[in-house]
């Protein structure tokens, strides 16, 4: 259902009437916007934020990996012994085996490793530098994957195995998921696959369901791109206007109160630069501009950071409100990505601690006891360069059977070499789990064997689509507001 309104009354935009004096009969309705029980999950968010005194690369990405094996290895292995222990193929009992390099020619078992996938598309960093010093480079792709090509490997701490055969062909499966496969060793030495195992979901702790009437909405949007030009987004106008109830009739405004917190998921600042000078656009310019590290005036473009924390602030004072960064937003590109420094939004500062917070990418959510786990896209953007098809929310519910939330890095995402813990394992299932900056809005709700229940949103950019997503706190229920010119619509 799409139910069209207008950006608001005729009688409250008429400049006749805003400029008449006000009637004595003329109501306008109240609505009170209920505080909202919210909080951020230490235990799983604090291993996102990295400290000053922590930050080292001198070990390699190594470790990152054998730590994901260690903790997800008992995982798959449970549910890969439920469902082949006893198993017989061709009158011969199936084995577990430890190792990659235990596995025996002609005898049928299964094996828990790492997949890595080698890609001839992958780019690489010899690629890299032919793109600085010459000036013919490798076309540069949308996918990486070629699957005539491709060779799919099971790898663990003793070796690694190739692995054929048309199931294992027919899987999703990217660099860095940790599974089980089910099969036997070829005379090529190669592992044929008949049957494979993921982590499966998580445990997930039971939802808290209000007592009340009243619905509760949160609020995520993504992709905002503010630029600070003076020819805004009259979209983005709109939605702060709906976010802050002043928008539309007392329909919009009702609903509006019932949104007890906004997330904005990432890519909130235009990546627009400042306009180049004389000397830079003319085309007889010949002689390259000199690269210039840290600040340069001549380029920075303080207009984005401007606008956005001024939008920020006036909403704030409305809605308690979290702001996660994304791929092109200011602060550092690899996952996770770190709260946005708030000395960029001063104004929106005044409400750190209360209504305002600057959070991780990922990050994790109890709001009302309704558990989030949300990022800003790039996990998702980086698996779809793995396949061949184009199913966002496919993706997203690998990942949770897959129990990780970036599995990719640091292979192709590029990430923080951590040597302790691997931050990106899911220990629980969300209630909730969103995708930002994604193509289009889609959404379902995904079953676990354990009678799990989480609902996937991919939230679409803004900038792109006018569209905000909102999900109901009790129900899961998941609708879509547009903003556009004509109106604003909700489905």
């Amino acid at each position: 259902m799409n139910i069209m309104a207008p950006v608001a009354s005729t009688s409250t935009l008429d400049s006749g009437y805003l400029l008449s004096d006000p009637k004595e009969d003329e109501t306008f309705p109240m609505f009170e916007r209920r505080a909202s029980s919210r909080k951020l999950i230490s235990k799983y968010n604090d291993e996102f934020v990295l400290k000053n005194t922590e930050k080292t690369y001198e070990q390699q990405y190594a470790s990152l990996y054998f730590l994901r094996l260690t903790v997800l290895k008992p995982r798959v292995s449970k549910v890969a012994a439920e469902a082949w222990n006893g198993m017989s193929i061709l009158n011969q009992e199936v084995k577990a085996v430890d190792r990659v390099l235990d596995v025996r020619q002609g005898e049928f078992c299964w094996i828990v490793g790492t997949v890595y996938i080698e890609m001839t598309l992958k780019p690489n960093i010899l690629d890299e530098i032919t793109k600085e010093f010459w000036t013919t480079a490798p076309i540069s792709k949308d996918k990486f994957a070629d699957p005539e090509n491709d060779a799919i490997m099971l790898e663990d701490e003793s070796g690694r195995v190739n692995l054929v055969g048309s199931t294992i062909k027919s899987e999703l499966l990217v660099t860095g998921c940790v599974v089980a496969v089910l099969g036997s060793e070829t005379t090529s030495g190669d592992f044929d696959v008949v049957d494979i195992r993921f982590p499966q979901l998580a445990p997930q702790l039971p939802r808290k369901m209000s007592t009340g009437h009243e619905r509760k909405y949160v609020a995520v949007v993504s992709g905002l791109e503010v630029s600070g030009d003076v020819h805004e987004s009259y979209e983005t106008s709109m939605l702060f206007e709906y976010l802050m109830g002043e928008l539309g009739g007392s329909d919009d405004s009702k609903h509006a109160s019932e949104i007890i917190h906004v997330i904005v998921a990432g890519n909130s600042f235009s990546n627009r630069r400042s306009p180049l000078s004389r000397d830079e656009e003319s085309p007889d310019n010949s002689q390259k501009r000199k690269k210039k590290y840290g600040y340069d005036s001549s380029s920075y473009n303080s207009k984005p950071t401007e606008a956005l924390d001024s939008l920020l602030a006036d909403l704030s004072a409305s809605v308690s409100v979290d702001i996660m960064p994304g791929d092109q937003d200011p602060t550092n590109y690899s996952y996770p990505q770190q709260p946005i420094n708030a000395a960029l939004v001063p104004r929106s500062r005044r409400f750190l601690g209360s209504s305002f917070r600057s959070v991780s990418n990922p990050c994790w959510w109890d709001i009302e006891g309704l558990r989030i786990l949300g990022t800003g896209g790039q996990p998702i953007d980086d698996i779809f360069k793995y396949i061949e098809g184009d199913d966002r929310l496919q993706m997203m519910e690998t990942c949770l059977r897959w129990q990780h939330c970036a599995p990719t890095a640091p292979d192709t995402l590029w990430s923080y070499p951590f040597r302790d813990c691997d931050p990106f394992i899911l220990n629980e299932t969300p209630h909730l789990f969103f995708a930002g900056n994604q193509p289009e809005f889609k959404t379902k709700i995904v079953v676990g064997e354990d009678g799990q229940r989480v609902r996937l949103v991919a939230v679409p950019k803004f900038s792109e689509t006018g569209k905000v997503v909102l999900v109901d706190v009790d129900s899961l229920a998941a609708e879509v507001v547009t903003f556009a010119l004509n109106g604003t619509g909700r489905d």
